[in-house]
């Protein structure tokens, strides 16, 4: 047995998460060559809780099946995007009362850059140049740069696409808004929140931050750190489910003067008064467009049951990291020189919850992988992702897929 194989046992007995790995529904039964699955894609989607299915169909068969309309009061319906988005504020860094739970985050994404751009040029009564730019990370996930786009031609902005570390140089006087991510979702680099958001709001702008692939890997700290908005999914690192609801963020100081580009009934200070004009709802209340969708949003609420038993966020960051140092040791060990190249910083402060590895035929690579049961995913042109979800994923789980991963690439010569 290698050296790394009995690390693996020594830190899974010492783990003080071990026993959330039971909460959720695991391929233990064992998918190609000698050995139990790994999942390593929970940055892509979670695995499942155990006590969704239930709660699901609870819902179904008693709740919209025999109580029909009248769970909209009595099971709490209509109240579930402002509950479950407390539930998820510790989560974030977050005091209850900013987080709405709602839409896609591709929605939250474009209420929250209008809206950032709206609030600069309602404070923005200096002499001078008027706020007509919105800068972008110009390595975002794709759809945050189309929404940004769009956002601009609605504002009448011009875009400006930078790279992070740029970002500092590039806000000016003209600057309204500035979207960011918080982890690069390629590399798994994380990005310098307090220091960026400091460095807008020097600026005389607004930020808005995607918290995709940070929200329950790693601490946040919105109100700690005056962030204005965010928005996050939570099917990644929260295991709310394909296609479950993201939400959005406002900081309490701004929702008085949030104006939502897509106002909708649920967003009335009066929904059921039915009233032609519009009276934006107090509070993060605002951020809601329309009728909740009840099925995936009640199916979030029972995954974050897992966070009841007093696991912390920074227990799970400390795992987190423990894990991909541990990976990134198997890796060195097990596979070839020269054979892929780590893209993540090994540093723990420019670090999310993934480790990204660059190899010539990555697409081929994953599907072998993947084949003998150990699941991560892959990333155009030839990026393989690992993603460590320190809930369910174990040290024997790392070193089998670091072990899995050397035996194809020397099978593949790749």
């Amino acid at each position: 047995m290698s050296e790394q194989r009995i690390r693996a046992k020594e830190l899974d007995a010492a783990d003080v998460l071990a026993a959330l790995r039971a909460e959720f529904v695991l391929d233990e039964g064992g998918a190609g060559s000698g050995g139990e699955a790994v999942y390593l894609d929970g940055n892509s989607l979670g695995a499942l809780p155990a006590a969704v299915p239930g709660r699901v169909e609870d819902v179904v068969r008693r709740q919209w099946g025999e109580l029909r309309i009248r769970s909209w009061t009595e099971e709490g319906w209509w109240t579930a995007p402002e509950r479950i988005g407390d539930r998820i504020a510790p989560l974030v860094g977050a005091a209850a009362g900013q987080i709405v739970v709602g839409d896609s985050t591709s929605v939250n994404v474009f209420k929250a850059v209008v809206g950032a751009v709206r609030l600069a040029r309602s404070a923005d009564t200096a002499a001078g140049p008027a706020r007509d730019e919105i800068v972008v990370d110009a390595t975002t996930f794709p759809t945050d740069g189309y929404i940004a786009e769009s956002a601009a031609r609605m504002t009448g902005c011009t875009l400006r696409p930078v790279p992070p570390s740029g970002i500092p140089d590039a806000l000016g006087e003209r600057t309204a808004a500035v979207l960011l991510n918080h982890v690069d979702y390629r590399t798994g680099r994380l990005h310098d929140l307090p220091a960026l958001t400091a460095a807008v709001h020097a600026a005389g702008a607004y930020v808005v931050w995607d918290l995709c692939h940070s929200a329950g890997a790693l601490p946040v700290g919105l109100d700690e750190h005056g962030v204005d908005l965010a928005v996050g999914c939570t099917y990644k690192y929260l295991n709310g489910g394909p296609g479950a609801p993201a939400y959005l963020y406002v900081r309490a100081e701004l929702q008085d003067r949030f104006d939502s580009p897509l106002p909708g009934w649920n967003s009335h200070a009066e929904p059921f008064g039915m009233r032609p004009e519009y009276a934006p709802a107090p509070g993060a209340l605002r951020g809601r467009v329309g009728t909740p969708d009840i099925l995936s949003m009640l199916a979030l609420e029972a995954a974050l049951d897992v966070w009841d038993g007093g696991v912390t966020i920074e227990e799970v960051r400390a795992k987190s990291l423990a894990l991909t140092d541990f990976f990134l040791e198997c890796v060195e060990a097990y596979v070839p020189g020269g054979r892929v190249e780590c893209l993540t910083p090994r540093a723990h402060g420019k670090r999310g919850s993934q480790i990204a590895l660059r190899c010539p035929d990555a697409g081929d690579v994953m599907q072998r992988l993947i084949g003998r049961g150990v699941v991560g995913d892959f990333r155009h042109p030839d990026v393989l992702r690992f993603g460590f979800t320190p809930l369910y994923v174990g040290f024997a789980d790392t070193e089998r897929a670091a072990r899995v991963l050397a035996e194809v690439l020397t099978e593949t010569g790749a």
